[in-house]
């Protein structure tokens, strides 16, 4: 018996690894095939519910959710001071004072019947709070009580006059007179008080004195032998 031949063993090796080469193809397949599919344990975040694809960027608040901002429309009515004139004495029963108000301003005069006196303007405030000024310093500090009366003080030559005017009825208030006599500038002021009192000081040519009494009813008045008339003042 004849031993196999070369040709004979290297045909059975060759058909030996063509099989092995088949069976390496196949199996690489099935390994393809398997990696495509989910690997084991891993999962697969479902969506939030409610979870917008674009979410709001923090600097773009969602105006829709916010309230609107609205400014009050109340408003508070400020009653306007009353227009009057008001006219008193002072604590000390020295001098006396008067004061005449109109549209929010205020024209007062102080004078002790004597040598002494004083004109003062000013605003008023809304809550019936005056300070009024004059000439040297002078100062009125008041405020207006439910419209019958002003209580305050008037600072003048280093002293403080406290006071209090009461509502005036005409002929009570204030008065003025300005004119020329004998060559001499005239200028007069008077308080008629509640009752009828008077006090007041003309001022000839920068030299003050006791100033005679004015009618009440006309204001007429007569000074170094002349009349002039004397007037109710106002602001």
């Amino acid at each position: 018996m004849k031993r196999p031949g070369p040709l004979l063993t290297l045909l059975a090796g060759l058909v030996l690894g063509v099989f092995l080469l088949s069976l390496n193809a196949a199996t690489g397949t099935r390994t393809a095939s398997a990696d495509q599919k989910d690997p084991p344990g891993a999962t697969v975040s479902p969506a939030a519910p409610g979870a917008s694809a674009s979410p709001s960027s923090p600097s773009s608040p969602d105006r829709s959710s916010s309230p609107r901002s609205s400014s009050p429309s109340s408003s508070t009515t400020v009653r306007p001071v009353p227009d009057a004139d008001y006219a008193g004495r002072t604590d000390d029963d020295s001098s006396a004072v008067a004061v005449s108000l109109r549209d929010g301003r205020a024209i007062a005069y102080f004078c002790d019947g004597h040598d002494k006196e004083s004109w003062l303007k000013g605003d008023v405030g809304g809550d019936g709070v005056m300070k009024l000024t004059g000439r040297d310093g002078a100062e009125l500090n008041g405020t207006l009580e439910d419209g019958k009366r002003i209580r305050g003080a008037v600072d003048l030559g280093g002293r403080r006059y406290r006071f209090t005017a009461d509502r005036a009825v005409k002929p009570s208030g204030l008065y003025r007179a300005t004119s020329t006599v004998r060559g001499a500038k005239i200028d007069g002021g008077w308080i008629v008080l509640p009752g009828g009192k008077q006090v007041g000081v003309v001022d000839r040519d920068g030299t003050p004195s006791k100033a005679p009494a004015i009618d009440p009813e006309t204001g007429a008045v007569t000074i170094d032998g002349h009349r002039i008339v004397a007037r109710p003042v106002t602001p």
